[in-house]
């Protein structure tokens, strides 16, 4: 027994299972990487700061969640619990905004870490891939971005999801209907600490999930019946684009999500298998973020979809992905020479992109066929002194049984044209 253990709220990734994540991140990325997007990959932490003016100073995330440190040269770092702000910290610190036409098309993969109470389906260090649309306000961006996640999904087998939909105005329109939300906020019965919310980012209040809050919203004025024209005149652009694509969506009236950064379009992905923790993902446009944190104006979109959920999401439909196994032959050396010879082999059959491995360890046959079987290789190479003698490979198809003798100059191909 090890003396450390994985610290509470994390997981370590293990084979086989670690195979089905990396999968999953496979298909959610893959309809991206197909529509323009480019892979970027940021630092595990960042200036505090950042986080603080993007993500919002009244959000859980900030307030509760941040894991903060000091540096030895007394800089105030966090590791990053949200995707976006670094990604578009990236974006404008290398000035791709000004190298060519917008939007800048990113996708991203990776791990990030907020302190809550681990329950299933939410860590403290938990993995996401995400994409977003730098510096450029069209409905079809956005549209464009719920539909490929929609295809992400439907590339993983998954059916039993919901798309939530809504819209938080813009600085036209917002305002007005803040200033109603408060009003009608500060008639209710709120702890001192959702008081405060209320005064900071008053539609955080909408998003609180305890039944005592909610409960008191009824009646709260609705962000629908303030929204400006060009606001209402974009929503129905992305909600009808979303249609002819043929993607199912629910309009969600409530629908805040977790971060101030949030403009106009917002959306989250549901499973209805997962309980409690039943978003997926979500994301929404973010036009004045860039100004948040120092850059020019840049209206932008995107979205993060959490592995870890997605995988839960499979489970709890009963799928079961198709992996290949990471072994197509796995050789096995009787005697030295056979060793020497049959090393050589497999390094040569992965030169020619076959993916083999090698009975290690000087184990006798019994024990070496066990490691083949283990291995899921479909072939197993056996060779001997007699073997060598011959100059011949004894090739074992593990499915059917079926033995033969292969020259050992002939093995590559011999071994490619069974694989087909």
């Amino acid at each position: 027994m090890s003396t450390f253990k994985a610290p509470k709220g994390t997981y370590d990734l293990i084979p086989p299972y670690s195979a089905k994540y990396l999968a999953v991140r496979e298909a959610i990325s893959g309809p991206l990487r197909k529509s323009g997007y480019g892979y970027v990959e940021t630092p595990g932490f960042e200036d505090v700061d950042l986080f603080a003016r993007g993500v919002g100073e009244s959000t859980d995330i900030v307030t509760k969640e941040m894991y903060t440190l000091t540096t030895k040269g007394g800089a105030n770092l966090a590791l990053r619990p949200e995707g976006t702000a670094s990604v578009l910290r990236a974006a404008l610190e290398a000035n791709l905004h000004k190298a060519g036409g917008l939007p800048v098309k990113l996708w991203y993969s990776g791990s990030y870490y907020r302190y809550e109470r681990p329950q299933k389906g939410r860590y403290r260090h938990f993995s996401q891939v995400g994409a977003e649309a730098i510096g450029a306000e069209d409905p079809a961006l956005d549209a464009e971005l719920i539909i490929l996640a929609d295809q992400a999904y439907r590339a993983l087998g998954l059916s039993n999801f919901r798309i939530l939909l809504n819209s938080l105005g813009d600085k036209e329109c917002r305002p007005v209907y803040r200033e109603a939300l408060q009003g009608f906020l500060r008639g209710l019965d709120l702890d001192e600490e959702t008081v405060r919310r209320a005064e900071i980012n008053p539609l955080r209040v909408l998003d609180d999930k305890r039944p005592e809050v909610q409960k008191q919203l009824t009646g709260a004025p609705m962000l629908r019946d303030y929204l400006c024209d060009a606001c209402k005149a974009y929503h129905e652009e992305v909600r009808a684009l979303i249609t002819a694509a043929g993607v199912a969506f629910e309009d969600d009236e409530k629908l805040v999500r977790g971060l101030d950064y949030y403009t106009r379009t917002t959306f989250e992905f549901v499973h209805d298998g997962l309980g409690s923790q039943s978003a997926v993902g979500g994301g929404g446009r973010y036009d004045g973020l860039s100004e948040m944190i120092g850059g020019p104006a840049l209206p932008s979109v995107g979205w993060a979809l959490g592995v870890d959920r997605t995988v839960l999401a499979l489970e709890a439909e009963g799928i079961e992905l198709d992996i290949p196994p990471t072994t197509s032959v796995f050789a096995v050396a009787l005697g030295e020479e056979a060793r020497r010879v049959l090393f050589g082999t497999v390094v040569e059959l992965r030169k020619a992109g076959i993916a083999a491995d090698f009975a290690f360890g000087g184990k006798g046959l019994k024990g070496a066929m066990k490691d083949a079987n283990r291995s899921g290789a479909r072939l197993t190479m056996v060779a001997g002194e007699r073997d060598l003698a011959e100059g011949v490979v004894q090739l074992k198809d593990m499915e059917s049984g079926e033995q033969v003798a292969v020259p050992l100059d002939a093995l590559v191909e011999t071994v490619r044209a069974k694989l087909v």
